[in-house]
C-alpha cells in the first residue's frame, strides 16, 4: 500500500504552518515583555503607574538644647563729608571686631551684614508775605539744605559658647556700639536635626503601612510616593 504523499506534504506544511505561528506568538510576548521590562527603568520610561496603594502618615520629633547664640551689632556715625563718617564708623566697627576675637569669637562667626549711607537734609519753611485784601495767597515751597551723610553699619555675631553671650553683649556696648539686639538661641545644626526627625517619620509610616497589610492580607512592595511637610517648631528659649 503506498503512502499518500499529498496527504502527507500537506500534514507536514501544516505542522509547520503551526509551529511558525507559535514561534511567532512566543516572540511577540518576548517582544512585548522585554518591552514592558525597559519601560520599568526610571531612565527610559515612566512605568506602569501604582495603581493598588497604602496611604500612610508618620510622625517623627527630635528634641536638642540650643548651643548658639546670635546678636546684631550697628554703629551710626554723621560727618559732614561721607569719607569722614565711613572713617569713624569702621573705627568703631573694627574696635568691635578686635574685642570679639580677643574674646574667643571666630572670625567667620563676625559678619557685616548690612553697610548703608543716607544723606542728612535740613527742611526751612520760607516766611510767607503778607497780602492785602483782595490779592491772591501765595507762600513759597520750603528749602532743603544738605546737612551731611549718615553711616549705619552692623554687624551679626554667632556665638558658640552661649555661656559667654551676655558678657559679649555688655562688651560691644562699651565700644561704642549704637544698636545691640536682642539674644537668639538656635542650633548650629539644624539640618541634621531635620534628618533624624525624617528618619524617625518613615519608620513611623513604613510600621503603620506593614500592620495595614498584615490586617489587609496584602504584601507591601515598595514606596510610590513621598512628601514632607514640616510642622511648626517651637521657639527654642535658653
Amino acid at each position: 500500500c503506498m503512502p499518500d504523499s499529498s496527504n502527507s506534504l500537506f500534514s507536514d506544511q501544516k505542522f509547520r504552518s503551526i509551529m511558525r505561528a507559535g514561534l511567532i506568538v512566543v516572540i511577540l510576548y518576548v517582544v512585548v515583555l522585554a518591552v514592558g521590562e525597559l519601560k520599568g527603568l526610571r531612565f527610559i520610561g515612566s512605568g506602569v503607574s501604582a495603581t493598588n496603594t497604602i496611604s500612610v502618615n508618620g510622625e517623627g520629633e527630635v528634641f536638642a538644647v540650643p548651643d548658639t547664640a546670635t546678636f546684631s551689632v550697628s554703629v551710626q556715625e554723621e560727618a559732614k563729608d561721607v569719607k569722614d563718617a565711613q572713617e569713624a564708623a569702621t573705627d568703631k566697627t573694627n574696635d568691635i571686631i578686635t574685642y570679639l576675637k580677643g574674646a574667643g569669637v571666630d572670625e567667620k562667626d563676625i559678619q557685616t551684614t548690612d553697610y548703608s549711607v543716607y544723606p542728612q537734609y535740613d527742611y526751612s519753611n520760607s516766611v510767607c508775605p503778607a497780602v492785602s485784601s483782595g490779592e491772591a495767597y501765595y507762600c513759597p515751597p520750603g528749602k532743603q539744605t544738605l546737612r551731611g551723610y549718615q553711616v549705619w553699619q552692623t554687624l551679626t555675631i554667632k556665638v558658640q559658647d552661649t555661656d559667654k553671650a551676655g558678657e559679649l553683649l555688655s562688651g560691644v556696648g562699651s565700644r561704642g556700639a549704637t544698636n545691640v539686639s536682642g539674644l537668639h538661641f538656635t542650633i548650629d545644626d539644624q539640618d541634621q536635626l531635620e534628618a533624624d526627625a525624617r528618619g524617625k517619620a518613615m519608620d513611623d509610616a513604613r510600621a503603620k503601612a506593614d500592620a495595614l497589610a498584615d490586617q489587609l492580607g496584602v504584601r507591601i512592595v515598595r514606596v510610590v510616593g513621598f512628601s514632607e511637610n514640616g510642622g511648626g517648631y517651637p521657639a527654642p528659649y535658653a
